[in-house]
């Protein structure tokens, strides 16, 4: 048998049935097949999420299975919205171990080292590739923990040289509950770290249009433990962002946010840190990390589908075309494209680029959580030599 055989290494799905046992029934027919290893879903928070869980597991018994609620579902028709879309993949091609992690915030170095040497040894008995150079990382956090940088700084050292990736759950703006998905239930105050193990070429990446900085803000105020800050250059903070903005307090809204994030400097980039919420008490609840003494730029959006089109350019000349991306691309982004009326180019531009996931509370990339950015992998075809 050769590679070309064994094409597609994975397929993908969706069901727009609001009913969970119909919903993960339509799954199972559209993605099972003998050689099925692992499927990976995401899904709206708006399903009996108790009654989906039982459902997907019944459905595929035998069958590794992970996932995640979101801030909207990107499928293989674009975005979709109060749905579930899954991707499987072929055992032939992927060898995918999976754990999941309680109480993210007593997640510690020697933890992740544990949950590493487990992935890798279950990565490794199945004789599928080299460990080095053919493995990834995904993970999927509990979106309100405000544990991430914590968890990510640990996990990272325990990867070493493997890439990681992932996506905060997100509840479809409720800012309620987020859940992730394993051993056949939905979990709060939880990780789903996955290791995959593959023969296909693949490249993780790590993508952002935020540009043009403007005034600056010196936080002189903040709760870090809760990601609040109570001052900007020692006013009320939503005083001082409205007065940058030029607006007023009653005008920060999600709009407001996505159209003009704040970032920090870090050597020659910058990262966005979103507002999550404006306090009753003027303070700001953020979606990262924030604490006393760090300075905020006001900026600006670029134009995020010509972002997109240099960062695929770029991966398609690493590795080829993708036969599969599978995105974590942060919800502000996606209300950024509704507010500006391109939603409905953006939604077919990830359609063509054949890429699955969910619009996020937070992504992650080797490390780090960041907050408005298009963060994945690209999976490509089988290689003819594994390295």
């Amino acid at each position: 048998m050769t590679l070309e055989d064994l094409q597609p290494a994975a397929t993908t799905a969706v069901s727009y049935s609001t009913d969970s046992v119909t919903a993960s029934r339509e799954l199972c027919d559209s993605l099972r097949s003998p050689h099925l290893g692992f499927v990976l879903f995401f899904c709206s928070a708006e399903y009996d999420l108790e009654a989906l869980g039982a459902a997907l597991q019944a459905d595929f018994a035998g069958v590794g299975l992970a996932g995640c609620t979101t801030a909207g579902e990107i499928t293989p028709q674009g975005y979709g919205q109060g749905c579930v879309t899954a991707i499987g993949f072929d055992g032939r091609g992927f060898a995918i171990e999976g754990q999941l992690v309680k109480q993210i915030g007593r997640f510690s170095l020697t933890d992740a080292q544990a949950v590493v040497e487990n992935l890798t040894a279950g990565c490794r008995g199945r004789n599928l590739a080299p460990i080095k150079r053919n493995t990834f990382a995904l993970t999927l956090l509990d979106g309100l923990s405000s544990q991430e940088e914590l968890f990510l700084v640990a996990l990272n050292s325990a990867l070493g040289s493997i890439p990681n990736f992932g996506g905060s759950a997100g509840d479809d703006i409720h800012l309620a509950n987020t859940h992730v998905f394993f051993e056949g239930r939905f979990h709060t105050d939880a990780a789903v770290v996955l290791m995959f193990n593959t023969r296909c070429d693949f490249e993780v990446f790590s993508s952002h249009h935020i540009e043009h900085p403007g005034d600056k803000m010196v936080v002189t105020g903040a709760d870090p433990d809760s990601r609040t800050v109570t001052e900007l250059n020692a006013e009320p903070a939503a005083l001082e962002y409205a007065r940058v903005l030029g607006v007023e307090v009653t005008a920060l809204d999600y709009r407001a946010f996505a159209l003009n994030p704040v970032a920090v400097r870090i050597g020659d980039d910058y990262y966005v840190r979103s507002i999550q919420r404006v306090n009753p008490d003027l303070s700001m609840t953020f979606y990262c990390a924030v604490e006393n003494g760090i300075v905020l730029t006001a900026m600006r959006p670029g134009a995020m589908l010509e972002n997109l089109d240099a960062e695929f350019a770029r991966i398609e000349q690493a590795i080829g075309t993708p036969r599969l991306v599978i995105g974590c691309d942060c919800f502000l982004r996606r209300l950024e494209a509704e507010y500006t009326g391109l939603d409905g180019v953006t939604s077919d531009y990830l359609q063509a680029h054949r890429v699955i996931g969910f619009n996020t509370y937070g992504e992650q990339f080797n490390g780090m959580h960041l907050n408005q950015t298009f963060t994945g992998v690209a999976i490509g075809g089988y290689r003819h030599e594994l390295r």
